[in-house]
C-alpha cells in the first residue's frame, strides 16, 4: 500500500466518517430497538470474572455490554489489554464506584424508544467510520454513548458467555434547543487485539436525568 501523509490519513478517515454515516457498510438500520441494557463490569485485576460461569446472562430483549475496568495493578493486570479508562467514566455516570471484583446493572429503556441510529464502515489503517443520530425531533438535551464493542461467541476468548466488549467509547452532548443537531461522526481507533471483523457499533441515548431513550446496534449485511 501506498505511503501516506498524516493529513492525508486524517482526511482518509474522515471520509469515512461520512461514509458510514451516508452509506454503510453496517447499520442499525432494520433491527428491533433494545428493551433494557444489561451492563457487566468486570475490574481488570479479577482474571476469574472474566470465566466464571456465573457471569449473568441478558435477558428477554436485553442487550449486553462488557466493560473492563482499570484495576490497581495497571498493566500487571491480567485483563489490563481490553480495560478502558472510560469504564470509569461510565460508572462515574451511573453513580457507582469501581467494583472489586465484578458488578452487573440491568437498566430499563423509559419509554417508547426513539429514533436512535448507528452505523460503521469498513476498518483502514487501524480506524474504523463511526456514526451516531438523532431521526426524530425531540427537545433534550441529550447524552450520547457510541461504543465500538467486539463481539465475543461463548467460549471465545476463554470467556463461558457472549460477550459485547466495550474496546472505544465515544462520549457527545447535543442539545437542540441550542441549535445543535442531534448527529456525530466520527473515525474510531481500532484497539490492538481487537479483530475488526468481529467489531460493531452499540448506541446508547440518555436524557438529562440519565434516563435511556434509546439503544441501538449496528449488523453487517453478510455476517
Amino acid at each position: 500500500m501506498k505511503d501516506l501523509s498524516r493529513p492525508a490519513i486524517i482526511a482518509a478517515l474522515l471520509a469515512l466518517a461520512a461514509a458510514a454515516a451516508a452509506q454503510p457498510a453496517c447499520s442499525s438500520d432494520g433491527q428491533p430497538p433494545a428493551a433494557a441494557l444489561l451492563e457487566r463490569f468486570i475490574n481488570a485485576d479479577c482474571d476469574g470474572c472474566w470465566t466464571d460461569v456465573k457471569t449473568a446472562e441478558p435477558g428477554r430483549g436485553e442487550l449486553v455490554l462488557d466493560w473492563i475496568v482499570p484495576g490497581r495493578r495497571g498493566d500487571d493486570a491480567p485483563l489490563s489489554a481490553a480495560a478502558r479508562d472510560e469504564a470509569l467514566a461510565r460508572l462515574q455516570a451511573l453513580g457507582q464506584d469501581v467494583p472489586a471484583h465484578s458488578q452487573d446493572w440491568h437498566r430499563p429503556r423509559s419509554g417508547r424508544p426513539l429514533a436512535l441510529r448507528v452505523a460503521h464502515g469498513l476498518a483502514f489503517n487501524g480506524y474504523i467510520g463511526t456514526s451516531i443520530e438523532l431521526r426524530e425531533t425531540a427537545p433534550g438535551p441529550w447524552r450520547a454513548w457510541l461504543l465500538l464493542v467486539e463481539a465475543l461467541p461463548p467460549g471465545g476468548e476463554r470467556s463461558p458467555v457472549a460477550r459485547n466488549v466495550v474496546r472505544n467509547v465515544l462520549h457527545v452532548s447535543w442539545d437542540p434547543a441550542r441549535g445543535e443537531r442531534p448527529s456525530t461522526a466520527r473515525p474510531m481507533s481500532i484497539p490492538e487485539g481487537a479483530r475488526p471483523e468481529r467489531l460493531r457499533v452499540v448506541g446508547l441515548l440518555e436524557d438529562a436525568r440519565g434516563r435511556i431513550r434509546g439503544i441501538a446496534q449496528s449488523r453487517c449485511a453478510g455476517r
